[in-house]
């Protein structure tokens, strides 16, 4: 395995930094099956993306229309 380096926009890593460590993913796996899903000739890796993509966003969520309202913030 090799370290590599690559820019990316600040805000963009932490989002993403907090989206993995919220749902229990390695960021360099994700990285590295994106990459991967990109350059296949089989789409193996891109379908396993997907459907990961796809359960994540089937997750369980709760409906907020005002943060601050319902957290209390709201004066």
């Amino acid at each position: 395995m090799a370290l590599k380096t690559f820019n990316i926009d600040q805000e963009i890593y932490l989002r993403f930094s907090g989206f993995c460590k919220e749902n229990g993913i390695s960021m360099s796996k994700q990285v590295q099956t994106f990459m991967a899903s990109q350059v296949e000739e089989e789409p193996r890796a891109r379908a396993a993306y997907l459907r990961k993509l796809d359960r994540l966003r089937k997750g369980k969520f709760i409906s907020v229309n005002s943060f601050a309202k319902r957290y209390g913030l709201e004066e």
